[in-house]
């Protein structure tokens, strides 16, 4: 995993297991499904997580029930409140600093996503009128990645988020008002499951937060298309254009399907199970 990716302030925003306590395997929850062959508690450490910290199925996570772990990205907060936040101690080593650890990763996790859609806020020449915006969150967010596990704790992660996504949403209109009446395409938050787009025009079109699992996008059209929180469970990209696709995840990407001739963003990865 490539875990230069899109670094933000020269911290890398793709997750480094290597450095990390195994937080994601411990710290959060899963339930039977098409996506985990188990349920597991919040807090509670897989079962195939080794002494080492590291997964003792990770070749053959899909083979074994499962693809939800093989689709999951922390953005590098694993090894932020790892080796920043907790000093470099594991929660066996000192089991006291176990909840507090566990209670902390996903609100750093939120914080270094913020981080990625801000630091890609800040190539899109279209925004750049509001590049001073934007830096001036991004150092804000960054700052609020170092606090003590007490203060992240209790972190207003909704007041904050609502402050970032007010300018993402302004960064998003700048950029797709450049494919014109293409651009004022709003689908926000619709209802696409299943649906079948192949071949679609969603040429700077708005996707935020669209449903779009299972959706047929073979050979869709979605350049400088806003996907931020779209949902792409098994939706079907095979063949469809992203280039320039912007507030894309490599988690999204992780949860679709696609094949070698899709198009993706540069600072995005082609999933292994594409092939």
């Amino acid at each position: 995993m490539d875990t230069n990716a899109r670094p933000a302030g020269g911290r890398p925003l793709r997750g480094d297991c290597g450095n990390c306590f195994g937080l994601c395997c411990a710290a959060l929850p899963f339930t039977t499904s098409a996506d985990f062959a188990v349920t597991k508690k919040a807090g509670e450490p897989c079962r195939n997580l080794d002494d080492g910290f590291r997964c003792g199925i990770h070749t053959r996570l899909r083979q074994s029930g499962f693809p939800g772990c093989t689709v999951y990205d922390c953005f590098g907060a694993g090894q932020q409140v790892s080796q920043v936040t907790f000093g470099g101690t594991d929660w066996r080593q000192a089991p006291e600093s176990a909840a507090s650890m566990f209670a902390v990763f996903p609100v750093v996790r939120q914080l270094h996503e913020l981080l990625w859609y801000l630091d890609e806020a800040l190539t899109l020449a279209p925004a750049r009128p509001l590049h001073g915006g934007l830096r001036e969150l991004l150092t804000q967010t960054e700052e609020l990645t170092l606090l003590g596990p007490g203060a992240l704790a209790g972190l207003d992660m909704g007041a904050h988020r609502e402050r970032v996504n007010a300018l993402l949403l302004r960064t998003s209109e700048l950029v797709r008002s450049g494919r014109g009446k293409r651009g004022r395409k709003d689908r926000r938050g619709a209802d696409l499951i299943g649906a079948r787009l192949r071949g679609a025009d969603l040429r700077g079109a708005s996707l935020r937060g669209a449903y779009l699992i299972a959706a047929d996008l073979t050979g869709a059209d979605l350049r400088d298309a806003d996907l931020i929180g779209a949902d792409l469970r098994d939706a079907d990209l095979s063949g469809a254009d992203l280039t320039g696709a912007f507030f894309l995840t490599q988690p999204q990407l992780n949860a679709a399907r696609g094949d070698a001739a899709a198009r993706l963003p540069t600072a995005l990865e082609r999933p292994a199970h594409w092939s």
